[in-house]
């Protein structure tokens, strides 16, 4: 974990599609590290753009876990407005460009638990094949993303970490 009394560095959050187009970015704080990752957020007003849209405001704090070499990234959010407690995106492993940059490439899937509900879901199972095609994902990363999405449906279900009580260590970085 970081020193609580260390001034955050922000860290440049980039998602693109896999032929390079921007997807989402944003702009968060560096919160801490584990065996888990990278940690990131956002106090309540923190704010994401999708590609060139307009920024949209997030009214609850926001996490974001970034593991090393795993094909996903999650975030985490405790507002109970908000239809998911988390939200999981098959990506292929994050690359840090610097300290400072984070390079992330979707690759269409997500896992997702409900608010309230818990219920733990597939989504864009249509994308995802519409874009192999498109993009022309190799076979490698194809079974990669089947196999992670697999992966966070289990971990989810079963309460493992980080999807369990490790959120919960960061957010207090972020009212301070």
């Amino acid at each position: 974990m970081s020193d609580p009394d260390a001034e955050p560095r922000t860290v440049a959050v980039t998602y693109r599609k896999f032929d390079g187009s921007l997807h989402w970015h944003t702009t968060l704080s560096h919160l801490g590290e584990d065996e888990h990752g990278v940690w990131l957020g956002s106090p309540p007003g923190g704010r994401w753009r999708r590609a060139k849209g307009p920024w949209v405001a997030v009214d609850a704090d926001r996490l974001l876990v970034v593991p090393r070499d795993r094909y996903w990234t999650a975030r985490f959010s405790n507002d109970p407005h908000y239809h998911t407690a988390i939200y999981a995106d098959v990506t292929m492993p994050p690359i840090w460009l610097s300290d400072t940059e984070l390079s992330i490439i979707d690759l269409d899937l997500d896992v997702v638990k409900a608010t309230g509900t818990g219920q733990i879901r597939l989504l864009d199972e249509d994308e995802f094949a519409e874009h192999q095609i498109r993009y022309s994902y190799p076979a490698d990363v194809i079974e990669a993303a089947w196999a992670s999405a697999k992966w966070l449906i289990a971990a989810m279900t079963a309460g493992d970490e980080p999807f369990g009580d490790t959120p919960g260590r960061y957010r207090e970085f972020l009212t301070r």
